[in-house]
């Protein structure tokens, strides 16, 4: 328990108005141990972000609110936390690299402006001092000549420059944790793998924790140690990643990886998983994943799943599956 970072314990997160309530998270649990990588994976709409932005309480209350739950940092719950408390933990020790630098970055401030603000929010430190860091930490991410990228503004940079200097404010306070949250959807595929592996080795020079989250299986293959696979607000299935990819125990996480594009599949058509996402103020008090199953039984749409424990921290919500031991996706 000891090696703990953090560990989010039945959240609940609910999104009330119009006399409509969405149960964005219906009791998600999942855990990041100090200096692991874990990823959180699931389609658009399953409730990723809205985890990760409930972690550190910037989802506006109302119309949001936290129904239930725990999240345990280092031990301490930080839902029983004031607001000044709060302001001490993010960027300090928790920090978020976002999905779209252009919309998180400051348009009229210059990158070093953005990264010192960063440090000195958190740190009494002198104008010289800081500036050598900013430098530093553009070095870290690998941008050339950090001095002169430090006087640009966010639209002089490349796509990939703007998510490395976002990477770069989040890694200002040297946090425990980071949470990544879809850092290269926006990018195209070389620049996807130079970010993922520069996460890497920052993670292994800082020996920090990386909570990633994707809705694309094939980008964690090579980075995560454990998955967890969300949909519709729950946690589907968890493991670590060989026993994710090789032998997936919930119908969705199968989909996923059938979905996924290969050398082997070239020329044929891609899978697809029918049906959606349901909408999270109408969702079904059964398996929310039963109406898109292809091993759907009666019981399906009428209970809610039970976990089901293979053994070695893997575990699935299909009672089906386990019990009808149905052969592993190739």
């Amino acid at each position: 328990m000891d090696n703990i970072l953090l560990s989010v314990q039945d959240l609940k997160f609910y999104f009330i108005g119009n006399e409509r309530v969405a149960r964005a998270l219906d009791g998600v649990s999942y855990e990041v141990s100090k200096g692991e990588t874990v990823c959180l994976v699931g389609e658009s709409g399953c409730g990723k972000t809205v985890s990760a932005l409930t972690i550190l309480r910037i989802i506006p209350q109302p119309p949001g609110k936290i129904m239930g739950g725990k999240v345990l940092f280092n031990g301490q719950n930080l839902l029983d936390l004031s607001e000044e408390e709060m302001q001490k933990i993010r960027g300090n020790h928790i920090a978020m690299v976002f999905q779209e630098p252009m919309t998180s970055l400051n348009p009229v401030f210059t990158v070093e402006d953005q990264i010192q603000e960063a440090i000195m929010v958190h740190e009494m430190v002198d104008e010289k001092s800081v500036r050598e860091r900013c430098i530093q930490l553009l070095k870290d991410v690998g941008i050339p000549s950090p001095e002169e990228r430090l006087k640009d503004y966010p639209h002089q940079l490349s796509g990939g420059q703007r998510q490395r200097v976002m990477i770069a404010m989040a890694l200002a306070c040297d946090p425990d944790l980071v949470i990544a949250d879809e850092p290269t959807t926006a990018l195209d595929v070389t620049i996807q793998a130079q970010i993922l592996n520069l996460f890497q080795e920052l993670k292994q020079k800082r020996q920090m924790s990386l909570l990633y989250i994707t809705h694309d299986l094939g980008v964690v293959a090579n980075i995560a140690d454990r998955i967890y696979v969300m949909y519709a607000g729950i946690i589907v299935e968890q493991g670590d990643t060989s026993n994710i990819f090789h032998n997936p125990c919930h119908p969705y996480t199968q989909g996923l990886l059938k979905s996924l594009p290969g050398r082997a599949k070239r020329g044929s058509k891609l899978h697809s998983i029918p049906g959606t996402v349901p909408d999270p103020a109408h969702k079904p008090g059964s398996c929310p994943f039963h109406p898109r199953c292809d091993f759907a039984i009666q019981a399906c749409g009428t209970e809610f799943p039970r976990v089901c424990d293979y053994g070695e921290g893997h575990l699935s919500r299909c009672p089906v599956l386990y019990e009808n031991k149905v052969p592993k996706v190739n």
